[in-house]
């Protein structure tokens, strides 16, 4: 759980979610329904008023090594520094994440190649499209192989051959045993990319399923 303020608003209220190595859980919810305030909470950015994260058995709250198995790109590709060319974002959060130079050149090297952004790695990020800067957020967040991956809106603002990137590239990454939470307020791809599916509204999960079972009881929905 977690509150926001003086007024003490509950964001986030008695939210469970568990994910198993290459699962890809969709959750859902309008806008304002808590679905970032509990990504930042499993990233470790913002401590719960109650409850506990744990990631391979590890709280990120008590014990920062957790984060060493999380990977996270929030709504606005946040982990890019935009004046930073793709090589050099990749090579600085390799480093952060503690990997040694000679790991950083190979990862980066192979991140490139795989996202097809080696022609772009020397181009300024602001400079990207926004689907080439959604593509290097993703690799950027790979950067350490981590076990969990966290999406905030992966596909929010991108056209649709960008998407059907993206999508290619969630598929990938889970079907390598990388667990994936992602958030969407769009039904078809939670139809298209998850195992799984929890609803959020109003900083509560209402619904948590199977996504088979999900799409009978919403079939012809297209949003929540």
């Amino acid at each position: 759980s977690y509150r926001y303020g003086k007024t003490l608003v509950t964001a986030v209220r008695d939210v469970s979610l568990t994910l198993a190595t290459g699962e890809v859980l969709a959750f859902l919810g309008p806008n304002g329904a808590g679905k970032t305030t509990t990504i930042k909470m499993i990233a470790g950015l913002i401590r719960p008023d109650s409850g506990r994260v744990q990631i391979a058995g590890i709280d990120p709250h008590r014990n920062p090594q957790a984060l060493r198995f999380v990977g996270a790109v929030l709504e606005g590709n946040r982990n890019l520094y935009w004046r930073l060319t793709p090589e050099e974002n990749l090579d600085y959060f390799g480093v952060l994440k503690g990997l040694t130079r000679h790991e950083v050149r190979r990862r980066s090297r192979d991140l490139l190649e795989r996202f097809e952004l080696t022609s772009k790695r020397r181009t300024s990020v602001q400079k990207l499209s926004r689907g080439m800067q959604q593509k290097l957020a993703i690799a950027v967040a790979l950067m350490h192989q981590p076990k969990l991956l966290l999406l905030d809106e992966p596909t929010l603002g991108l056209d649709v051959e960008a998407t059907q990137y993206v999508k290619g590239l969630v598929k990938a990454i889970a079907a390598e045993g990388c667990a994936i939470l992602l958030t969407t307020h769009q039904l078809d791809i939670a139809e298209e990319l998850s195992d799984r599916v929890a609803i959020i509204q109003k900083g509560e999960i209402i619904i948590s399923t199977s996504t088979r079972d999900l799409i009978k009881q919403f079939s012809g929905t297209a949003h929540i």
